[in-house]
């Protein structure tokens, strides 16, 4: 068993939601902190030491059309295409029950439960695994407890309506604060480590 670490970026509101009233695809409270410097500086700071993009079907999917091309976009924030960059070289795993077609190099798509997904990720290769803004996964392993990182960007709007990350049930967990930084906007850029207990060694 290797010691990979697994970590996981999303946006959420103040009241925790990763989407608004209309459902999935309503991403409105949090659109307008998505491109600020913050944001920009945390997705670069995520990848740092990560070798492994996990990821739900519909983010495998959606990521090709959006990401591919600003890998070589000179006109792109540098961030940005340092991001995408990122992600075309990194190993992909898409997790999902029906998707056949693999849509880039370096991907497989593995029909299986999150948490033995990360189990398998987890007993060969290095570097950390992080799960992109795909929800779906992020709760299944929280349920888990198999997180060690969040990488969070918290929105400072209410949405009022929508899906929340944390829900009730999950394993009450501690965490640390090992960053942080407030935008311009009033988002903050939040990084929280999971605090486990230390296995007692043979004296």
């Amino acid at each position: 068993m290797t010691t990979r670490k697994v970590a996981a970026n999303i946006s959420i509101t103040l009241d925790g939601r990763y989407n608004g009233p209309g459902g999935p695809g309503d991403l409105s409270p949090i659109v307008p902190y998505m491109g600020t410097d913050t944001a920009r500086d945390h997705m670069a700071r995520m990848c740092e030491g990560a070798t492994t993009a996990l990821l739900s079907r519909g983010n495998g999917q959606g990521f090709l059309g959006y990401w591919s091309p600003m890998a070589t976009d000179e006109n792109a924030d540098p961030r940005d295409r340092g991001y995408a960059k990122w992600l075309v070289d990194a190993e992909k795993v898409i997790l999902s029950t029906t998707l056949t077609d693999v849509p880039w190099e370096r991907t497989r798509v593995l029909n299986a439960p999150a948490a033995d997904a990360v189990t398998e990720l987890r007993s060969t290769g290095t570097g950390d695994i992080l799960v992109n803004t795909s929800p779906s996964i992020l709760k299944a392993l929280l349920a888990a407890d198999l997180v060690d990182r969040l990488y969070l960007i918290i929105c400072p709007a209410i949405a009022g309506g929508g899906d929340h990350l944390f829900e009730d049930g999950l394993p009450g967990t501690r965490w640390q604060l090992t960053f942080q930084e407030t935008g311009e906007a009033g988002e903050v850029a939040a990084v929280y480590d999971r605090i486990r207990a230390v296995s007692p060694t043979n004296s």
